[in-house]
């Protein structure tokens, strides 16, 4: 199963539009990501998957200069390069929270992305992974299993995290598998079929 996490995501137009007017780089640091804690789609990821997957990340993608994402989701876990808009740097953890440095690229989508940034819109950082969840219906949450593999992170229009907002780190250097609401309505959907009219379960 594809998963998506959302999180919100702005930085300082005036770092950008001076980006843009220098021809430099731009990097941009902030939230990646949050560990045990309800996102808005109700998924929580577990703090203890979510470390073995950055570490995973960090020694492979980031340190082999490939930790690329693109704009927008697709649904699929390939990552095409023609949509490739940025390159995760750096990753860190500050309390539950994932941290990190990312580069714009020089791209058609990465100067899309930031023009969107130069323009003061806020867009949304994204985690794409693979694995599979398991719902919590007394608590109203879905948890990422223990088969969860991280793909890469992605700039989207929606949100799903709170306070996962990036901002610029400097000039030359600088919240789901399909969207947790498809999820959700699927399960609902399986559960009315499953379930009699007077609200008891019979599976």
């Amino acid at each position: 199963m594809l998963l998506q996490e959302y999180r919100p995501f702005t930085v300082d137009k005036q770092l950008v539009e001076a980006s843009i007017k220098n021809n430099k780089s731009l990097v941009v640091t902030g939230v990646l990501q949050r560990a045990e804690a309800k996102n808005q789609n109700g998924r929580v990821y577990p703090r203890e998957i979510l470390e073995r997957e950055v570490k995973a990340y960090m020694e492979g993608p980031v340190k082999e200069n490939r930790a690329m994402g693109e704009l927008d989701h697709p649904e699929s876990s390939v990552i095409n390069l023609q949509n490739v808009s940025h390159n995760i740097k750096r990753c860190w953890w500050d309390g539950d929270d994932v941290m990190g440095d990312v580069e714009v690229l020089p791209t058609p989508a990465g100067n899309i992305l930031k023009a969107l940034f130069a323009s003061g819109i806020t867009v949304g950082i994204s985690s794409r992974g693979m694995g599979s969840v398991k719902e919590n219906m007394h608590e109203g949450t879905v948890e990422v299993q223990d088969d969860f593999e991280l793909l890469c992170w992605d700039f989207v229009s929606t949100p799903s995290t709170h306070g996962a907002f990036m901002a610029p780190k400097g000039l030359n250097e600088s919240k789901i598998q399909l969207p947790e609401y498809k999820y959700t309505n699927v399960n609902n959907i399986i559960r009315d079929i499953i379930c009699d009219n007077t609200g008891t379960c019979q599976c």
